[in-house]
Parts: C-alpha cells; structure tokens; sequence
C-alpha cells in the first residue's frame, strides 16, 4: 500500500470513528483531530495485540476473540487520546457498529495486502 492509501485509510477510519461515536451511546469523540489519532491508537495498539498474540487476535480475526480485542483496544485508547470517552459498554457497542460498517465499507486488512504485494 503507497502512503497515500495509508493516508486515505486512516482518514476513512476517523470518519468512522466519528460517525460511531454520533450514533454509540457512551462513546465520543472530541472532533476530527481527536478521532484520527485514535485511528492512529487503535492501529498501534492492534498491531501490538497482533505481534504478541498472533493474528486470531486481530480485529481481522474471526470470532468473538476478535471482537473482544476490539473493543479492549477502543476501551485502552481513550487513555491515550484526549477528547475521546467511552464505558466498557460504549467500547464493546463500538467494536460492533465499527464491525457492521466495515461490511459495507472495508477499510482493508493488511493480512489481504501482504497475500497480493503487487495490488496496492
């Protein structure tokens, strides 16, 4: 992926972020800048769940472990970014809208990117 693509996922993923914490009770977000360093949060803190866990842990993971790991890392960064708040019900809320909206709108998997290194 070029670093515009990481740029343009990363502002797609604040959008999100943004729009989750309009519709998720117990869940928000301060603004624009607050929400695109929570992506910038939530990439990092899932990238490290990933490294020490392995890649079943991930947000791209199946099941409820994925899940789980999602809302932790939305319940974790609000310590880290300033302007966002969120309860462990909000988080897990979250996690689930974030989920639902990745269906229809997939903000892409770096597990998917590694597989094909041609396509960006």
């Amino acid at each position: 992926m070029t670093f515009l693509g990481h740029v343009v996922r990363f502002v797609v993923s604040a959008l999100v972020l943004m729009l989750v914490g309009w519709l998720v009770p117990n869940f928000t977000v301060g603004g624009f800048w607050s929400a695109l360093l929570l992506a910038l949060v939530i990439a990092l803190f899932g990238w490290i769940l990933e490294g020490i866990f392995g890649r079943n842990i991930s947000p791209f993971g199946r099941g409820i472990v994925g899940f789980l790991s999602s809302a932790l890392v939305i319940w974790l960064a609000q310590f880290v970014v300033g302007g966002v708040r969120a309860t462990i019900i909000g988080a897990i809320l979250a996690a689930l809208v974030i989920g639902i909206i990745d269906l229809f709108i997939p903000v892409g998997s770096p597990f998917r990117a590694a597989k094909n290194p041609t396509r960006s």
